[in-house]
């Protein structure tokens, strides 16, 4: 039997993979593989298989140590000649995004990567992606016998267990170790920002006047549980990192609440916020076009409205 193969860098993501191809599969009369690879690929297994995997493929060969995007490649390209993989789903990380294509070329296969939604139409999987600078939707169909998609984090929501056979396979993976060679690890803020599947983010923008200033929107994402994000001008003024980066350049985000301080609200951004629940927009320009993608707005000034908010907060 035919099967979809889903892989994800990230465990917690490989969760979304799994149950959503559980769905696809069952339209599309296919069996549904899960790899696990790496270190705690033995442990992640049961989950994976709670979570609707009909076949997880484990593999913690020495060569995948660091998960170096050509070795797992490799790994998946086996995994997915030995089941006889019809689609691989992979979570658009940024290593997923490396992976889809090194993987694609191996298999031979056409590739699409961030796709924010997918149907299945004429018998087949279709994805759609952001096109033409986040303006429009474009529809993706892959015509090759083998066909790589690459999900954005989020796409898919974890309905209510439905376990699969789940039976662990274990294959004898043919790995050379990697030419990379990591000298050294240094940790950086980044690891604890996950704007992916963050439920509250504060998200800024243009018009805060001076980088200190963003410590007021710092205050109001403490208050709140919720993790900063920004437009790309501010990581190219170095006021945050590349990882607060939300929209074309950065993240795509599905929050529960989105709150835009100083944020215009053009295109490039706001393809990275659209699929949120609620967006919430502060701007002093009434006419600024986040406001008509907020589900609330107000027309004021940030250094007026948000220690307002902190106040209300604090009662």
């Amino acid at each position: 039997m035919a099967e979809i193969l889903v892989y994800s860098d990230r465990w917690e993501l490989g969760r979304e993979l799994v149950f959503q191809g559980r769905q696809f599969a069952r339209k599309l009369g296919l069996g549904l593989s899960a790899a696990a690879l790496g270190a705690g690929a033995e442990d992640i297994a049961p989950e994976l298989a709670a979570f609707g995997a009909d076949r997880i493929y484990l593999s913690e060969h020495v060569a995948l140590q660091g998960l170096q995007p050509e070795v797992v490649a490799e790994a998946l390209a086996q995994i997915a000649e030995l089941v006889n993989a019809t689609y691989v789903l992979i979570s658009s990380t940024r290593r997923g995004k490396d992976l889809t294509g090194r993987l694609a070329q191996r298999l031979g296969a056409g590739a699409v990567t961030d796709t924010n939604a997918m149907t299945v139409e004429d018998e087949q999987l279709v994805g759609k992606r952001y096109a033409l600078g986040g303006n429009t939707v474009a529809e993706e169909r892959i015509e090759t016998p083998v066909k790589v998609f690459a999900v954005v984090p989020k796409t898919f929501e974890v309905g209510l267990l439905e376990a699969g056979a789940g039976e662990p396979y274990r294959p004898e993976l043919s790995l050379s170790p990697s030419k990379v060679t990591v000298v050294d690890r240094h940790a950086r803020e980044s690891q604890a920002v996950n704007l992916e599947v963050a439920p509250r983010i504060v998200g800024v923008g243009r018009g805060f006047a001076k980088r200190e200033d963003l410590d007021m929107a710092r205050l109001l994402a403490t208050a709140l549980e919720a993790q900063v994000g920004c437009t790309k001008s501010l990581a190219d003024f170095r006021w945050l990192g590349e990882e607060h980066i939300i929209g074309l350049s950065g993240a795509r985000t599905k929050p529960d609440c989105y709150i835009a301080l100083g944020i215009s609200g053009q295109v490039q951004h706001t393809v990275g916020i659209s699929q949120a629940k609620v967006i919430v927009a502060v701007n002093k320009d009434k006419d600024a076009p986040i406001f008509q993608l907020a589900d609330y707005g107000i027309v004021g000034d940030i250094y007026e409205i948000v220690p307002a908010l902190m106040e209300s907060l604090k009662a």
